[in-house]
């Protein structure tokens, strides 16, 4: 039996910032590098702010290990969204080599208020799946219903369990041997 090749690791509610779920996404992928399936795509890391105030946070490419600085520097005060929309563009250019590589996995660091609307990197993975790669991203709960409406409620959803990532790649890649 099949499984729909796009899928999302959804975590809690607005107070829990995804770090957990992150790192998981992290530690799966790294695993089946070192197994050696070819992965592709973007990781998210929250890195503490010198002197205090919101985290900065950044896109790692899952190949290459070049960073992506997606957060402004709005002040150690600001309660707004710091979210880069030009650094989260600029790392959009590794799913599109993900893509071009044919990884057997790409991943999409999250699927949050950007790609709700439409953009981020909603169309890179869209065109992902539209090839047919596997695709994994990380959805908060309160993005779950765009979420639904961007895979037509065909997306896999997945609890942060690394059991649950497994299942799912096993059965969205067919068990095919990595070339």
């Amino acid at each position: 039996m099949a499984t729909h090749p796009l899928a999302a690791l959804v975590y809690g509610g607005d107070m829990d910032g995804g770090d957990a779920a992150d790192a998981l996404v992290l530690e799966f992928c790294q695993d089946l590098q070192r197994a050696g399936w070819r992965v592709g795509g973007l990781a998210q890391q929250c890195v503490p702010a010198e002197g205090g105030g919101k985290p900065r946070l950044q896109l790692v490419d899952m190949r290459t290990g070049r960073v992506f600085s997606i957060s402004q520097d709005l002040g150690p005060l600001s309660r707004a969204c710091c979210l880069d929309p030009d650094g989260v563009a600029q790392a959009g250019g590794v799913l599109r080599q993900a893509l071009a590589d044919r990884v057997h996995l790409a991943v999409g660091n999250r699927f949050g208020a950007l790609e709700a609307t439409g953009g981020g990197h909603a169309a890179e993975l869209a065109a992902l799946v539209g090839e047919d790669i596997p695709v994994l991203t990380v959805v908060a709960a309160k993005h779950l219903d765009a979420w639904r409406r961007f895979t037509g409620g065909m997306g896999e959803e997945l609890p942060p369990r690394m059991a649950a990532l497994r299942s799912w790649f096993t059965l969205a890649v067919g068990r095919r041997v990595p070339a």
